[in-house]
């Protein structure tokens, strides 16, 4: 099966800042950027089409074509707990070296970490092999898409965050 990952276009909040399940907005840029990804999936037609429910991943679903795109929780990008919405220079808490030590395994206070990220990912996509889909788009954030290369074997866990897509970018996998 064919999954082309699209991940939203760039947000509007300040830079440095811990977001990850909350709804943020997205930059003026959106309709340009948009257009771009919408460009990198032209001429491909889906069986099924799926989404993060936050609004950054579902709007660009909408806006290049699939409005009815299915929602599913398990697309949401990693939750960063007590950390959410907070600059990261600004955060206290005595986890958070622990966290930057190794994301892979320590949890955000509150939240998540990398390896538990990965399982809702692999969970999905265990569940989606199971359907009898060709080729399938999917719409989300960046932790999500790094965890499925790791999940289709393009990229090692330890190194995801050095192939992370650009905002707007769509990747390819094959399961």
């Amino acid at each position: 099966m064919e999954i082309y990952l699209a991940r939203h276009t760039s947000v509007d909040v300040p830079r440095g800042t811990c977001y990850g399940f909350t709804d943020v907005p997205l930059r003026a840029t959106f309709r340009r950027e948009a257009t771009a990804t919408r460009l990198r999936l032209g001429g491909l037609t889906f069986d099924h089409v799926y989404t993060s429910p936050l609004s950054r991943a579902a709007k660009l679903a909408a806006f290049c074509g699939y409005p009815d795109a299915e929602r599913d929780g398990r697309l949401k990008e990693m939750n960063m707990g007590d950390w959410e919405m907070q600059r990261f220079d600004d955060i206290i808490d005595e986890r958070l070296q622990l966290w930057y030590d190794d994301f892979l395994n320590q949890p955000t206070t509150g939240g998540e970490s990398f390896r538990d990220l990965y399982a809702r990912v692999a969970a999905f996509l265990n569940e989606l092999r199971k359907k009898d889909y060709r080729r399938v788009a999917v719409f989300a954030h960046g932790g999500v898409l790094i965890c499925a290369q790791v999940y289709a074997g393009t990229i090692p866990l330890e190194d995801g965050f050095k192939h992370l897509t650009s905002y707007g970018g769509v990747v390819k996998i094959n399961i």
